[in-house]
């Protein structure tokens, strides 16, 4: 394939030298470099919270490091603004959706002109001449919110290279993929890669970093721990590759995951998806049953719109689909925070519908938000208060009004034994522990003292791998108990790891349900909803 003129005209190098930048109480980057060439995939691997986003927000402009320098061919650039970067022709495709849903494809393109519109013929044109270059079908005409996932991100990285480019970020790209829309993400990755492009492929997972990747650099804790380069990652066999980046991300001893296998286990060396739970409660009774529920809808928000699904004992149902697509309206309408147009919500057969928050969690229904620092604690009160927040003025840790510091502490000290939670002392402010504690203090609160249903709305999400494991194990172990989960998530592969069923949501309904059998079709068959498909019965 000849050269694309709107690429970049020669091959060059992106240098980041000393990267450091700052938050209050945490070192995102600490002294990073590396060059990222044009014609190559550079991953950047490493744990959520490894600084991965943060480096590549300076990259783009979004962010200004506190020290270091950035140039490129040799020559310092300051780039102080995303307007900025899209003119050193840095272009970044973000992990969940920036297009505007109820625009066409071609119309969120044309928004990419700073307020200049477009001819549209001539905006046509190089919508042409971008399918061409990524080997995707993309139809000009079609709404953004009909897209699947697959084709949306085709459009996203066509946004991101509209006004031409040298470098494309793709920031976890695949975490709600199918595996053929990944291999479709792979093939335009080849094809930008022989265009000259450069691309900075961000991901956790290892094998991805090592089959798309022509060098990788691995990230912990800030810190640049890690970098195999072209010649290296060509002259190691994959298990040696895997070791060598494995020992990077956990430490030479691999303390931190036990032993090799777990920690290859853990960083998603294997190519193949997790095993499913693969529970049988088709002969349990329903714990939960939702039927035609639509909700009351908020501003700029998704309704959730005549829902139906049962879940049984013991059952962990996932509810996938694109991100801003009623999620958080069905958690929401679940736990009784928003209230309810139409339809009815039964816990074991009594009508819990016009129930509020209060009621519901005193009969058994919990909610695990995804906003855990905000929303799912007061992060300047204690680790034990926290953990008690549901029980407040209830006894014994409230007699007469008052605090019974001895029955919290108690029972504070019994919940962090129990769920591993790494603190000082059960007084320490919750908002000082890290992501994965304060989930773990988030889950020992709402899957204790008589819990029957928990939702739980991306529960792993910003953790580090370890911690992702924890959180995986202790919703098992409650389902496993006889509990109910309601599984919300952005993460396909975590999605078929742990539900027994998965629901595909869409525009705030569910437009089909696939039994997790343990197949190695299941994620084609939600894909098969993703792009449209609908079921006759979707439960």
């Amino acid at each position: 394939m000849s050269a694309s003129p709107t690429l970049a005209p020669a091959a060059g190098v992106i240098s980041l030298s000393g990267i450091t930048k700052a938050f209050p109480g945490v070192i995102a980057n600490d002294d990073i470099s590396l060059d990222i060439l044009n014609g190559q995939v550079h991953c950047l691997l490493g744990e959520n919270g490894a600084g991965k986003s943060t480096l590549i927000s300076i990259l783009a402009g979004m962010q200004f490091p506190d020290s270091g320098s950035i140039a490129i061919d040799g020559v310092p650039v300051t780039i102080g603004s995303p307007k900025a970067a899209m003119k050193f022709g840095i272009g970044v495709v973000h992990q969940h959706s920036t297009l505007v849903p109820s625009l066409t494809v071609l119309e969120n393109l044309m928004l990419g002109e700073g307020g200049l519109m477009l001819k549209e013929k001539r905006a046509a044109s190089r919508l042409e001449e971008l399918s061409g270059l990524l080997g995707a079908s993309i139809d000009p005409n079609i709404l953004a919110s009909d897209l699947a996932l697959g084709q949306q991100q085709q459009v996203e990285i066509a946004k991101a290279m509209w006004t031409g480019s040298r470098l494309l970020i793709l920031d976890e790209p695949t975490s709600m993929l199918t595996p053929s829309a990944i291999e479709s993400l792979g093939e335009s990755m080849s094809r930008l890669k022989a265009e000259g492009l450069g691309i900075v492929f961000i991901t956790h997972k290892l094998r991805e970093a090592y089959t798309m990747g022509d060098c990788v650099t691995v990230l912990r804790g800030g810190r640049k721990v890690g970098e195999l380069t072209p010649e290296r990652m060509k002259s190691l066999t994959e298990a040696e590759a895997q070791a060598e980046i494995l020992r990077a991300m956990f430490g030479d001893d691999l303390a931190a995951a036990g032993s090799i296998e777990s920690a290859a286990e853990l960083a998603g060396a294997t190519e193949a998806a997790p095993e499913a739970s693969r529970v049988d409660v088709t002969g349990r009774p329903v714990r939960l049953q939702v039927a035609g529920v639509t909700s009351v809808g908020k501003s700029m928000d998704v309704s959730v719109t005549d829902i139906s699904f049962s879940i049984h004992e013991g059952e962990i149902f996932g509810i996938a689909g694109i991100d801003g697509h009623g999620q958080a309206g069905l958690a929401e309408v679940l736990s009784g925070q928003r209230a309810i147009a139409s339809g009815t919500i039964s816990l074991e057969g009594a009508d819990i519908t016009r129930l509020g928050v209060r009621s519901r969690q005193e009969k058994g229904v919990r909610y695990v938000t995804d906003d855990r620092l905000h929303e799912g604690t007061v992060g300047n009160l204690s680790v034990a208060i926290n953990l008690l927040l549901k029980r407040i003025g209830m006894a014994p840790f409230w007699r007469f009004g008052q605090i019974n510091k001895t029955a919290v502490n108690d029972e504070a000290k019994r919940l962090i034994t129990q769920y591993t939670i790494r603190t000082p002392s059960p007084s320490t402010r919750v908002g000082t522990l890290s992501g994965g504690n304060i989930q773990k203090v988030l889950l020992a609160r709402e899957l204790g003292h008589g819990a029957r249903v928990v939702v739980v709305n991306k529960p792993t999400y910003g953790l580090d791998l370890k911690s992702v494991r924890l959180v995986h194990d202790l919703l098992r172990a409650f389902a496993a108990d006889g509990g109910c989960v309601v599984l919300i998530s952005t993460e396909l592969d975590e999605l078929i790891e742990l539900s027994d069923r998965i629901g595909v949501i869409s525009r705030g309904s569910i437009v089909g349900t696939v039994q997790n059998d343990g197949g190695p079709d299941v994620a084609e068959r939600v894909g098969h909803y993703m792009i449209g498909g609908r079921a006759h019965d979707n439960d």
